[in-house]
């Protein structure tokens, strides 16, 4: 899996990377990846949970795999070991491409014109699945403030925890749990049994990145003690597990308040107000939310680099005992 210089090395890389190309236009390995697990569900597909597991643990399977005999060509060579992880990070995280599209849709926001929220709607499905038209100005900020928040536990902290945990083959199998909760988890009337799997599976890789993002939120938020009072007092109410700490501790480090009501193609849901005490989102906690998301992220390759570094000292002392 490499040492845990080469993990600190080769993720820095990796975020810096993105940090400065952003995603690729086109040949993105993610895109590649969702390409061959469609591909796999046309063959697989059933209403059946059982089918939905299978299409998991081939998707998922063929990535660690991928990423285990990466990892075991270039183990001889440290250069090359660096190189490697440098690319996978690159190549799994998102947070360039997250706040490139928060702060597109804070432009359109920001002119304050008819045809700007028009804009910033129509823009809008690139972070989430909220229906546009149904938000005004201040409603299209809050589903961005709440995008950032979350993709910053899925599409940057997330990854690097299991990076920290097993190498460039943690990378990529949580990018492609990731990625298949986005594909067949969500509650189609089509996924609803076959993507029981890949939501379960979502849940469980999720939990450890999505409590170090509301940590790490409390820590680089302007009100650490908000973050930590919301976070303690909302995020259960949250219907997601690992949603709902990120979402209070970015509500309260911030100072604003998120939840509330949402629609989804129409399905309206009613979910609840997080951090209560807080102001109204308005168009300007759009960057303050990106400028957190970014602190947060740098601050979780510390923490997975010490954390790795521990745990291989750890083994190392356990082995010569």
């Amino acid at each position: 899996m490499g040492t845990a210089r080469e993990f600190a090395y080769g993720a820095a890389a990796g975020l810096l990377g993105d940090l400065l190309l952003g995603d690729p236009r086109r040949g993105h390995p993610v895109a590649a990846f969702g390409r061959a697990a469609a591909a796999v569900e046309r063959v697989l597909w059933r209403d059946d949970r059982g089918r939905g597991a299978l299409h998991t643990a081939v998707c998922v399977g063929g990535a660690l795999a991928l990423g285990s005999l990466a990892a075991r060509c270039v183990r001889s060579s440290p250069a090359a070991s660096v190189a490697l992880t440098g690319a996978a990070t690159w190549a799994v995280v998102g947070g360039t491409s997250l706040a490139r599209e928060a702060r597109t849709v804070e432009r359109a926001l920001g002119a304050g014109t008819a045809e700007g929220i028009e804009a910033a709607r129509a823009r809008l499905p690139h972070l989430c699945g909220r229906d546009p038209q149904a938000l005004d100005a201040d409603g299209i900020a809050r589903a961005v403030v709440e995008s950032v928040a979350e993709n910053t536990s899925d599409a940057v902290v997330g990854a690097l925890v299991w990076g920290a945990v097993a190498g460039v083959p943690g990378l990529l199998g949580f990018r492609a749990v990731n990625t298949l909760d986005a594909m067949v988890g969500h509650k189609s009337p089509r996924h609803l049994r076959y993507g029981w799997a890949s939501a379960r599976l979502d849940d469980v890789a999720g939990w450890p990145g999505a409590r170090l993002t509301a940590v790490l939120a409390a820590i680089a938020g302007p009100d650490p003690r908000g973050a930590v009072r919301a976070w303690r007092a909302d995020a259960a109410k949250h219907p997601s597990p690992n949603a709902g700490p990120v979402e209070a501790s970015f509500a309260g480090a911030l100072g604003v308040r998120l939840g509330g009501t949402l629609s989804y193609a129409g399905r309206v849901e009613h979910r609840p107000v997080l951090n209560g005490a807080g102001r109204a989102v308005t168009v300007a906690d759009i960057d303050r939310a990106v400028r957190l998301s970014r602190r947060v992220g740098w601050l979780a390759l510390g923490a997975g680099a010490a954390a790795r570094l521990v745990g291989t000292r750890l083994v190392g002392k356990g082995s010569t005992s």
